[in-house]
């Protein structure tokens, strides 16, 4: 297998192998803690600008299985994994990972120690990185200066999509910044009919599809980035009933006056365990994302944490109790949904009166 090697912005170089295409890449270096599911986070949008590295050292073991897709297309710009399975062994494997990758045009390394990289990602952040054949002439600077820009723009198809028309519940439109999918499901599953319109949507094109309640959809990038959408969502507060999810859940606390900042090595994987201030339970869930909504900040707006991270303590969600809204950071749909005595969609769905 041919070398190439992971340069870290602060200086640090892992010498690995190469799969999947070949290449150069340069991203942001992010690690996931799930165990499996290795082909929804490639083809995750919210890793878009982004290197993944597994830490659960085995991967490929079950092939690429189509049906476990996340999108059509792999977002990250490269995947590190410990050790890559070259014979999978599963009666639904479509082909083999490399066999993927190289579709795809996304560069996989392997044999590296994941541990050591993980450890420097927890204890330096989250920091860029730039995967090489070569180690002559390394540019630093540029490695430090890589940034992920217009990344919903980068990820929504922006279409107008209508789901749902013969369901007998409430009607809702979902915004989409890049990755309504696990919200229409839910949001069908509980018989409501489903617009999901583009992330560039106005206030008064949301209003024109007639929803009895909005729903904000996760997606990728930095939530400040998008300044328009939260100008827009803004002039939705206290119109109708409002539910963040993700990146939703951070743009709904920007267009309510809060402040959002960057984690330090963010929450990725489906262990991330997160507690509810109203049970006192603590739940395991599902994430993705690299920020958060500053709980200080949530005093000048009439926001209430209402879930924390066990982890390190930050806001995994809001209430805006005058505003007829709330959010959370998590994906309910992966973990703690069906466990909560407060069920996040169902407590939507009775916020619109009924399907409860």
């Amino acid at each position: 297998m041919k070398k190439v090697y992971i340069v870290l912005e602060d200086g640090h170089i892992f010498e690995g192998k190469a799969f999947g295409a070949e290449g150069e890449t340069l991203g942001e270096l992010v690690f996931t803690t799930s165990v499996v599911g290795y082909v929804a986070t490639l083809t995750d949008p919210r890793y878009y600008g982004q290197i993944i590295l597994q830490t659960f050292p085995l991967i490929g073991n079950y092939g690429y299985i189509s049906e476990q897709r996340e999108s059509d297309k792999v977002w990250a710009k490269a995947f590190i994994a410990r050790e890559w399975c070259e014979n999978p062994s599963n009666f639904r494997c479509e082909k083999t990972l490399d066999e993927y990758l190289k579709e795809q045009g996304v560069i996989g390394v392997y044999d590296v120690d994941t541990r050591e990289i993980t450890q420097l990602i927890r204890e330096n952040g989250v920091m860029n990185a730039k995967i090489v054949s070569s180690l002559d002439d390394i540019d630093y600077d540029e490695i430090k200066n890589y940034k992920i820009e217009n990344a919903v723009a980068a990820v929504s198809d922006g279409e107008t999509k209508v789901y749902g028309q013969d369901n007998d519940g409430a009607a809702v439109t979902v915004v989409n910044f890049g990755y309504d999918k696990n919200a229409v499901k839910d949001l069908l599953n509980l018989g409501m009919k489903v617009t999901s319109v583009s992330a560039s949507s106005t206030a008064e094109e949301i209003l024109a599809t007639n929803p009895q309640g909005v729903v904000l959809s996760d997606g990728p990038g930095n939530p400040a980035e998008n300044e328009s959408a939260i100008a827009e969502v803004s002039k939705l507060v206290g119109k109708l009933p409002i539910f963040g999810l993700g990146l939703g859940h951070l743009v709904l606390a920007l267009a309510n006056g809060a402040e959002t900042s960057k984690l330090k090595f963010g929450h990725r994987g489906s262990n991330q365990p997160v507690k509810s201030l109203k049970t006192g339970k603590t739940y395991i869930t599902s994430q993705n994302s690299g920020y958060t909504v500053n709980a200080e900040s949530l005093e000048k707006c009439g926001g209430e944490v209402a879930f924390i991270n066990v982890n390190d303590g930050t806001c995994e969600g809001v209430d805006y109790k005058d505003k007829n809204a709330f959010s959370v950071q998590y994906h309910p749909e992966a973990g703690l949904r069906d466990r909560d005595v407060d069920k996040i969609f169902d407590r939507f769905a009775a916020m619109l009166g009924g399907n409860d």
